[in-house]
């Protein structure tokens, strides 16, 4: 898991997007120049969705990483459900969970991403690493 590792977890979604944050201000000092204002939205917002399906349906958040790389960001997460998230319908256009609590995130970090890779972890639980484009 990038930068970090299991070492550290935040408590909540706030707490992993201003550590995305942080690593974002990083790359506006590297020669790519500063990552575009759409760039940083779409971190944060795929970093807030990921941290709390990890909280709310993935049996809690047990690892978080944020990397700098060429032109990406990539963020990860781990919790302790070994279910891949899904769509409900297979085509994007269910929810995944009752009409009351959503179902939009996965569609929506699936549309922002350049790369998603799931890996269930030996140990149980899952991984998901989300690569977004910078500029």
């Amino acid at each position: 898991m990038p930068d970090g590792d299991r070492r550290f977890v935040p408590q909540d979604a706030a707490e992993a997007r201003a550590r995305v944050a942080e690593a974002l201000e990083v790359a506006a000092t590297g020669a790519g120049g500063p990552p575009s204002p759409t760039a940083v939205g779409d971190a944060l917002l795929v970093t807030s969705e990921l941290v709390t399906n990890a909280l709310r349906h993935g049996g809690g958040l047990t690892g978080f990483g944020v990397a700098l790389g060429p032109g990406a960001v990539t963020i990860t997460v781990a919790d302790a459900s070994g279910e891949l998230p899904r769509l409900a319908d297979g085509r994007g256009t269910g929810r995944v969970s009752g009409p009351a609590e959503g179902g939009f995130g996965w569609p929506l970090v699936r549309l922002l991403a350049q790369e998603i890779r799931l890996s269930l972890l030996p140990e149980g639980g899952k991984t998901i690493e989300v690569r977004l484009p910078l500029h």
